[in-house]
């Protein structure tokens, strides 16, 4: 288990996914989830089969966030240019965390 952060702030706790097994499947199947996924080499994401909305956050290979977006079940989203790691969390996870395009993150752990 890593965690999220924002300027040494902790925002979750992350669980890195970089297997492609792993980045298809993403949260389908859950009925919720505590926490930040991170997918390495991901740009674009689909809630399809999904049981709740999203919170998408389209980062850069440093971690910086170029877009954020929710997502309800049964979307696909667009690749975003630039794109090369994509954050996933139960919608409404950004808002508390007040996560913003601008946002440099960073995984520690």
């Amino acid at each position: 288990m890593s965690w999220l952060l924002r300027e040494g702030d902790v925002l979750a706790a992350a669980e890195v996914v970089d297997d492609w097994a792993g980045r298809a499947k993403g949260l389908l199947g859950r009925k919720g989830y505590e926490g930040a996924m991170v997918l390495p080499g991901t740009r674009s994401v689909h809630t399809v089969g999904m049981h709740f909305a999203i919170d998408v956050a389209f980062c850069d290979r440093d971690l910086l966030v170029l877009d954020v977006t929710r997502v309800p079940p049964f979307r696909l989203t667009m690749p975003r240019k630039g794109c090369r790691t994509v954050i996933e969390a139960e919608a409404g996870a950004f808002g508390r965390w007040g996560l913003r395009p601008g946002d440099r993150l960073e995984l520690r752990g």
